[in-house]
């Protein structure tokens, strides 16, 4: 099976990162289609960067589909454009917050979630709170750095994260923590080691789920909601379902 994972913004060395996420989290005979979106901003850091890539996802997405990928993978934790890609597309598609979200909730009555920047707090409380777990996360936290000082400064990065998975631990009550970066996914692994807390990376959450729609047959319903798009000039043609 093909699963298409794109980085919506355009740093080749996140995706590059986000890749390996993926690598490890796929079965034996999955193919990892991976992409870096062209011409967006550098990394995702609120509303207007999310506007600013989702043209070329979708773009990427509907080229993606015709290379014969069977899910896409959106690796951006504020799930930009999801229910518009959803629409453009026959295969499942799935953000990687609302796949760390889903995890968590199965595996602990409550969580937290740890991000870069504050101004990102609101957008991934909005998140959790449209995909019914608002009751159930404690907090958004924020270690205060850009994206981009995940990749440039990893121990400093990984410093401030340990600290904050504690603090939610013994000041939130979180059982379970949710990473809210794709840019994180590679220390999740050694953060659940040295905390002793449960961490969930939305990538990998992302490609298992992605391997089970698969496995089960399903598409993108277009009753509705994610119906094709109207055919309209210099927009997206419609398809047959």
């Amino acid at each position: 099976m093909r699963i298409h994972v794109i980085n919506p913004n355009s740093t080749v060395s996140m995706t590059a990162q986000i890749g390996r996420a993926a690598q490890r989290a796929a079965s034996t005979g999955t193919e990892i289609d991976l992409v870096t979106a062209t011409g967006t901003p550098v990394s995702i850091e609120g509303y207007a960067d999310e506007a600013l890539a989702v043209p070329a996802m979708l773009a990427a997405i509907r080229t993606a589909e015709a290379r014969g990928a069977k899910a896409h993978v959106i690796a951006c934790f504020d799930d930009p454009g999801l229910s518009a890609a959803r629409e453009v597309a026959a295969a499942p598609v799935i953000g990687i917050c609302q796949a760390a979200v889903q995890v968590a909730v199965t595996l602990a009555a409550r969580f937290s979630v740890i991000t870069t920047l504050q101004r990102s707090v609101p957008i991934i409380e909005d998140l959790v709170e449209s995909y019914g777990a608002g009751r159930r996360c404690r907090r958004v936290r924020a270690i205060d750095l850009p994206v981009l000082a995940l990749d440039e400064n990893p121990e400093d990065s990984y410093a401030l994260l340990v600290a904050e998975i504690r603090a939610a631990r013994d000041q939130d009550g979180a059982e379970a923590i949710v990473l809210g970066c794709a840019g994180m996914a590679e220390m999740c692994e050694r953060l659940t080691e040295e905390t002793g807390v449960p961490v969930i990376d939305g990538v990998t959450a992302a490609v298992r789920n992605a391997e089970a729609l698969i496995g089960m047959g399903y598409r993108t319903s277009k009753l509705g909601g994610y119906a094709w798009p109207r055919a309209k000039t210099g927009g997206f043609a419609p398809e047959a379902a």
